[in-house]
């Protein structure tokens, strides 16, 4: 496996451990995305919607830590870029067309991190594809 592989699997765990946490923190306090991230409108954040976001981000964590585990698996491989491009898409339409969330830190973070996995999963798309073309080789 390439280098850049193993550091993309790294990245993933990384990643999924932060949005374990992060899922920790929307069922333990809702206050938590009032203040960090939906600071335009944090009367619009309230337990139940906090909970939800929980669980996205649960989901998303699972599915980015399996991949990590199995980074050659291509169905997996691809729902998991899809999280980022989910989670790029939700925090920009939250600033720019909700105007439930402010340029602050809280948000740029997750769109700093979607946007580098998604640019790191494209790139390591690449790897796998040329992985899959020596292996074919090897096998004629």
């Amino acid at each position: 496996m390439s280098r850049f592989l193993n550091v993309l699997r790294s990245w993933l765990v990384m990643v999924s451990v932060i949005a374990a946490g992060n899922t920790l923190q929307s069922f333990r306090d809702h206050g938590f995305l009032s203040e960090k991230l939906y600071t335009a409108s944090p009367g619009l954040v309230n337990g139940l919607q906090a909970r939800t976001f929980g669980v996205w981000t649960l989901l998303s964590s699972v599915i980015r830590c399996l991949c990590a585990i199995d980074i050659r698996n291509r169905t997996l491989y691809h729902i998991t870029l899809f999280t980022f491009f989910l989670a790029l898409a939700h925090f920009l339409s939250e600033v720019f067309v909700y105007r439930t969330a402010a340029l602050t830190i809280g948000v740029m973070a997750p769109l700093m991190v979607a946007s580098f996995s998604i640019l790191g999963m494209l790139i390591g798309l690449q790897y796998l594809e040329v992985e899959a073309l020596s292996q074919n080789k090897k096998k004629n």
